[in-house]
């Protein structure tokens, strides 16, 4: 989840092509799968400010939690056109071009571009903030884990016409009321996360929240027939909502509201 104070708080929302099997004509925030390619042996020669063991521990993984770190910033790069991450405060354009052209072209050579062109990656601007398991049934199921940044300044999120058809900054609370009005197609942990980010007045507020890693907090469902609402400990109906419909995990959150 990119956001920004544009001026007030927007969230970077893309569509998603009708034509693809996972999420067709549906807005989500960017990302992807993790690819081998994103486990290195030496983390450090492109992540500064998160050791590998850090960054595991945060995940809960034994090793290898970077990996989850450098897909955010590949699939970014590749579905809005945003380095992020990039030590350089504001990147070159035609730098940013070259390198989107490139990974789309063949996303594998990722690591390899930034060690050619000598971009570093300051992982403390990314924060994980939850974690999403898809109900058991589909053929295909996801583990997802979402992170949050602040949008660098200086860049523009454009789409790639292919699996992203569009992009959009949007209010929080207006992405929620155009999911309710049937205007904008979201998934559940999509709308969860959207929901999260609208307790926010600024960007500055939503990273200094996530940066405190609050521990996780389960998610139940209400009205699973109907609304489907995934709540939260200290929302309304969260003790008798459904606990076994919806797994996900989120740190984002009101902790006051969950006392």
């Amino acid at each position: 989840m990119l956001v920004a104070d544009r001026p007030e708080l927007h969230v970077l929302m893309v569509h998603r092509t009708a034509k693809v099997v996972f999420a067709p004509d549906s807005w989500v925030f960017p990302g992807g799968r993790v690819d081998l390619e994103d486990h290195l042996d030496d983390f450090d020669t492109i992540c500064d400010g998160l050791s590998d063991a850090q960054a595991s521990t945060i995940l809960g993984l034994e090793r290898g939690g970077l990996a989850w770190w450098i897909a955010a910033c590949r699939e970014t790069l590749e579905e809005a056109g945003i380095l992020l991450a990039a030590d350089h405060a504001q990147p070159d354009p035609s730098l940013v071009a070259e390198l989107r052209s490139q990974v789309n072209q063949d996303e594998s050579v990722f690591v390899d571009l930034l060690l050619e062109r000598d971009v570093r990656l300051d992982v403390t601007t990314i924060e994980e903030v939850a974690r999403f398991i898809t109900p058991l049934g589909p053929p295909r199921r996801f583990d997802a884990r979402f992170f949050v940044a602040h949008a660098p300044v200086g860049q523009e999120a454009t789409h790639d016409a292919g699996e992203i058809v569009n992009t959009e900054w949007v209010q929080p609370s207006d992405a929620l009321e155009r999911w309710r009005r049937g205007e904008m197609e979201m998934m559940s942990p999509t709308v969860r996360m959207v929901a999260c980010l609208a307790n926010y007045r600024s960007a500055a507020d939503v990273m200094a929240a996530a940066k405190r890693r609050l521990p996780y907090q389960r998610v139940r469902v209400i009205d699973p027939e109907g609304d489907y609402w995934v709540v939260l400990p200290g929302e309304p109906g969260y003790e008798t909502a459904e606990l076994e419909i919806e797994t996900g995990w989120v740190r984002l959150y009101d902790e006051s509201a969950t006392n």
